[in-house]
């Protein structure tokens, strides 16, 4: 069951992802499934899934908890679809934004891959991107 649950959740993220590099192509669609809709699914299972696998072993104060936290397939699961919850939320921000600053898709676009494989760093690629290209209010 939980291989399913993996597989399904993370299907159903590329769906999200795939409609992020056609945004260009229909960005209304693109918000609001790879934005809001498979986000909320996503924080659902996570949700639903915390619940029920829900475990006394392990916990946040320390290395070695977190560690135990993770030492168990559905402790992996549960974080799994959280890291599928927020970097999609993450790449769908990065198409928002790139599209309200007229960043170019082509910058965007490793940003997405990054996002996808490695989040934060996909963040951290668009962030040095959107300060390098900033527009600068003209002296008048």
């Amino acid at each position: 069951m939980l291989d399913t649950i993996f597989s399904v959740t993370t299907i159903t993220t590329m769906v999200g992802w795939l409609a992020l590099l056609l945004s260009p192509l229909n960005p209304t669609w693109s918000e609001r499934i790879a934005g809001a809709v498979l986000p909320l699914l996503l924080s659902v299972a996570y949700a639903v899934l915390l619940v029920m696998l829900w475990s006394d072993e392990g916990g946040y104060g320390d290395l070695a908890g977190v560690s135990a936290l993770f030492a168990q397939p559905e402790g992996v699961l549960v974080a799994w679809v959280h890291f599928l919850a927020f970097d999609l939320f993450v790449g769908a921000w990065i198409c928002r934004q790139a599209r309200q600053d007229g960043i170019t898709f082509w910058l965007v676009i490793p940003c997405l891959v990054l996002a996808f494989l490695f989040g934060p760093v996909g963040y951290l690629m668009f962030s040095i991107i959107r300060a390098l290209t900033k527009r600068r209010p003209s002296k008048a």
